[in-house]
């Protein structure tokens, strides 16, 4: 079961870091095309846009086709978002090639999950989605403080380097990925028929709030911190990559809900504490940690309360959680941008950390843990 998901986890660290590492190149990119840190920053706010909405469209559009061959053209794409992106010359290409780059990881990533959930047993399932989604938190912890490495020379250099991670990604997915077929709709209607469902759409509501209140603070953390800030990332990468591995065992033990508030809980007061991040490096270094660790919590237990919400459309409300959660993205670097120009760093503090209240308080009014949920748990604590 585990072979063919590994190319998958390797094709969302290539998306993952090419997503988040422009938190990490806004002030060089800021500096090059000479724009203020939050004009860069809304890189970052047009892919998220851009994948939020044409995730179910092209999910539509190519319902038809293997999952195998979603996920090549995927990446493909990819990869040649990047490569424009890379010789861009103004930030209004640098913006138009980001929606190209997002085409592409709006059809790779919400399939690679669908694929990794019909691939698994229902028992393993939170650590099949683990592994896959894996890829993205390996990316903070890696890929992102590498990039930005590089991009302290050269940010175009990043973009290239993303390119070929997108290439390694595409032949392990060519050569390993099973051709399979899951069924879907071919009419953008259906795609968004489950958001009748008050469970799902409750669940999707949650992932909006709490991606808008994380990365808010995550996609300005160079502006928010004097201490340095790669060593940073790096230690939130580290925490991100045990929270998401763990999370899928204990989502799988003991249910979706207790990791859902342990998360949003733990990250919104860490947020809180951004400005005691800055007493010391070692201190930032201890605090990132947790926060990538705790945060990512959330990954593993809400795509399996996706599944348990919709158990006959999974695909589709895979593709709609990712939407919920670029539309979060979106969000936070507009708003994030906005509070920074206009209130400074406690300004960007204040808005996460009010973000991750609601988000708490929402999902406390709305949380429904369907008897499938339970069920899982039991089988995760009796194996």
């Amino acid at each position: 079961m585990n072979r063919p998901l590994y190319p998958l986890a390797l094709g969302n660290f290539a998306v993952g870091t090419g997503m988040f590492v422009t938190a990490g190149l806004v002030q060089p990119i800021a500096h090059d095309l000479d724009v203020s840190p939050a004009v860069a920053g809304q890189i970052m706010t047009v892919f998220a846009l851009s994948y939020a909405v044409l995730s179910p469209v092209l999910a539509a559009l190519t319902a038809r086709l293997s999952r195998k061959r979603v996920l090549l053209i995927g990446l493909a794409v990819f990869v040649a978002g990047n490569v424009l992106t890379a010789l861009a010359p103004a930030l209004e290409l640098v913006l138009a090639t980001r929606v190209i780059t997002a085409v592409g990881a709006s059809m790779f990533t919400p399939t690679a999950s669908a694929v990794a959930s019909a691939l698994a047993t229902q028992e393993r399932r939170g650590r099949a989605l683990a592994l896959v989604m894996g890829g993205l938190t390996v990316s903070t912890a890696i890929g992102v403080p590498l990039g930005t490495l590089i991009g302290a020379a050269d940010w175009r250099a990043t973009l290239w380097t993303v390119a070929g991670l997108g290439v390694i990604g595409f032949l392990g997915v060519a050569l390993v990925v099973p051709d399979l077929r899951l069924p879907a709709s071919g009419r953008i209607r259906d795609r968004f028929a489950p958001l009748a469902d008050p469970g799902l759409l409750a669940v999707l509501v949650t992932q909006l709030l709490a991606f808008a209140a994380f990365f808010s603070a995550y996609t300005y953390l160079d502006s928010l911190l004097d201490v340095p800030f790669v060593a940073v990332l790096w230690a939130f990468g580290v925490g991100g990559v045990a929270g998401n591995h763990f999370g899928g065992r204990l989502t799988d033990a003991y249910g979706p809900r207790l990791m859902v508030f342990l998360a949003l809980g733990s990250a919104t007061v860490l947020m809180a504490l951004i400005p005691v991040a800055n007493l010391a490096l070692p201190v930032a270094l201890v605090w990132a940690f947790l926060w990538g660790g705790l945060g990512w919590l959330i990954g593993p237990s809400q795509q399996l309360r996706t599944v348990a919400a919709a158990p006959g459309d999974v695909p589709v409300a895979l593709g709609l959680l990712s939407s919920a959660q670029y539309v979060g993205m979106f969000v936070a670097g507009l708003s994030g941008g906005l509070a920074l120009e206009w209130y400074g760093r406690a300004g960007v503090t204040t808005f996460a950390v009010v973000a991750g209240a609601a988000t708490v308080l929402f999902t406390l009014a709305t949380y429904r843990r369907p008897a499938t949920q339970t069920k899982v748990a039991a089988a995760g604590r009796r194996a």
